[in-house]
């Protein structure tokens, strides 16, 4: 074969090797998220929106450091069709519940008290708690003594025994017209009432999902001197940059926020007649009560992601995160391959869960379907929120689907 033949088709080789590995850089990112892949995502939440399913959605997805993957879908408004936008702001229900935990968390770490200690060791009205027999008699089941004090961990963890109100039982509704249809000024007077009410088992023999987070809340103003909002501002939202998220909404920021959906009788999504005030709050809980951006929450999962620490400050320990990010309750946590650590739910099993993910990965949701899941094994954090009613897992188990799939280094 002449050189010159030899020398073409070197250079031809050497082209198509050239090529492919400008292609293959294209599509695997330093970040390692398929831009493709998460097309099905996106062709996923449009299809579910033209057919009236969903409103509208905003998803984030970070990766090793990067924005991977930045989208918004639909309205916020879709009576109105008023677009999403990227700085949406939604009620995000239980997504408090995490802030909360974690605030708490800071003030263990200086000291204030064990996760061991009596809960009535600091809030006497916990002192000789009863709990009911029959919790499907209500209020008017017999009572027996419960058999050891609720201590602090178990409140973190949701073990201690009480209600959220949102079962099905007559105790579960008597909490429910008890915390939330009753009035109450502020967050110690919701609490109270919650201590006034029987728990429906045993401190340390059950999981159940409950509003004990308003426990840790008024437990921040008693250690901290300051009310929660106050606490949260100083020490959380205005140090990692969360400008958008808070217990009440200035009003040039109303307009920002999404309308909440539901569906009609016919199953058509529309405007619910129980919107939340953006202003006039005073209840500063931690189970539910903050507004925030996807923006704003994706800081705060990457200061838990980052040890503790975020742009040089830090606010927890990385071996306080490990230990808020355990399982505390086993086979007491009711959906396979998943546990609960001291605010977060985790991920313990990947074949029990029958779904993509990690070991070690943490995570919680809220009741207008707002989802965050945090991956330390994969340096991801993946956030969708959207605002409608009532709450349903299924989106949240196909954007983790869409998410982990995406993964191609």
């Amino acid at each position: 074969m002449p050189i010159s033949t030899i020398s073409q088709t070197a250079l031809t080789l050497l082209f198509s090797l050239l090529l492919s590995v400008g292609l293959w850089a294209q599509n695997s990112p330093a970040h390692g998220i398929s831009v493709q892949r998460m097309d099905r995502l996106q062709q996923f939440v449009e299809q579910q929106i033209e057919e009236g399913k969903l409103h509208g959605a905003v998803c984030l997805v970070e990766r090793k450091g990067q924005m991977a993957y930045q989208k918004s879908y639909g309205y916020s408004n879709l009576p109105a069709r008023k677009a999403m936008k990227d700085n949406q702001i939604f009620y995000i229900q239980s997504m408090t519940k995490p802030i909360v935990s974690v605030a708490f968390m800071m003030l263990y770490e200086e000291g204030h008290f064990l996760l061991t200690d009596p809960l009535a060791q600091h809030l006497p009205q916990f002192s000789d708690m009863k709990v009911a027999k029959d919790p499907s008699l209500g209020l008017e089941s017999e009572l027996e003594a419960a058999k050891s004090d609720i201590t602090l961990a178990q409140v973190l963890s949701h073990t201690a025994g009480f209600s959220h109100g949102l079962g099905s039982s007559k105790l579960d509704k008597a909490y429910l017209q008890k915390l939330y249809y009753s009035p109450h000024e502020n967050v110690e007077a919701r609490v109270n009432a919650l201590a006034s009410m029987p728990l429906v088992g045993h401190p340390g023999e059950q999981w159940y999902y409950s509003a004990s987070p308003d426990i840790l809340s008024l437990l921040i103003e008693k250690f901290s001197g300051m009310n929660t909002a106050e606490f949260l501002q100083k020490r959380l939202f205005d140090p990692l940059g969360m400008t958008d998220t808070g217990y009440n909404l200035p009003e040039d920021k109303h307009q920002r926020a999404s309308l909440l959906h539901n569906y009609d009788r016919q199953g058509k999504l529309v405007e619910s007649q129980r919107q939340t005030p953006n202003s006039g709050h005073t209840i500063y809980g931690g189970t539910h009560g903050l507004f925030s951006t996807a923006a704003d929450y994706l800081r705060f999962c990457k200061m838990l992601l980052n040890g503790g620490q975020l742009d040089g400050t830090r606010y927890l320990s990385r071996k306080t995160i490990e230990l808020m990010t355990a399982d505390h309750v086993g086979d007491l946590f009711q959906e396979p391959g998943f546990g609960f650590g001291l605010g977060f739910g985790v991920r313990n099993d990947l074949a029990k869960a029958q779904t993509a993910g990690s070991l070690g990965q943490f995570f919680w949701n809220g009741a207008y379907n707002t989802y965050f899941i945090i991956d330390p094994q994969e340096d991801l954090i993946a956030i969708m929120m959207m605002q409608f009613a009532p709450y349903t897992d299924y989106y949240k188990k196909k954007f983790r689907q869409f998410v982990y799939q995406a993964i191609v280094d």
